[in-house]
């Protein structure tokens, strides 16, 4: 049951995005996730804009991002408190990971093509024994 409309704990929003109530602490800690509103006793209490925060995290992460690199770009946010700066260095991080993604492609078809070759070549030899 949600604290208030529109608010949720943490257990919740964890269920919700499929993250554990740790990841959502460890956010929050590091600095991704602005602090977070308690209640009496501590309580953490999530708002739709946490979620949609968390569901950013998530696409940059998914993405290839890493927290150090998502850091970098809070920074720059939080500098500005604007998208000015944050957006073309998110385009170099996303640029950047394109290459290696491209690179890895590279080497994987290669790897393909080497055990396809010596599949073949396996194959030859058991036609052989015959």
């Amino acid at each position: 049951m949600s604290v208030t409309a529109g608010s949720y704990r943490i257990g919740e929003i964890a269920a919700r995005l499929g993250l554990t109530e740790r990841t959502i602490r460890y956010y929050e800690e590091v600095g991704l996730l602005e602090s977070v509103k308690r209640l009496e006793g501590g309580t953490r209490v999530y708002t739709e804009d946490d979620v949609r925060r968390l569901r950013f995290i998530q696409k940059l992460k998914t993405l290839g991002l890493s927290l150090q690199e998502m850091l970098e770009l809070e920074r720059l946010y939080a500098a500005q408190n604007s998208n000015r700066n944050v957006l073309p260095r998110l385009v170099e991080l996303l640029d950047a990971h394109l290459g290696q993604i491209d690179e890895r492609v590279g080497e994987l078809q290669a790897l393909r093509d080497e055990i396809r070759s010596y599949r073949e070549h396996v194959t030859q030899l058991l036609l052989e024994e015959r």
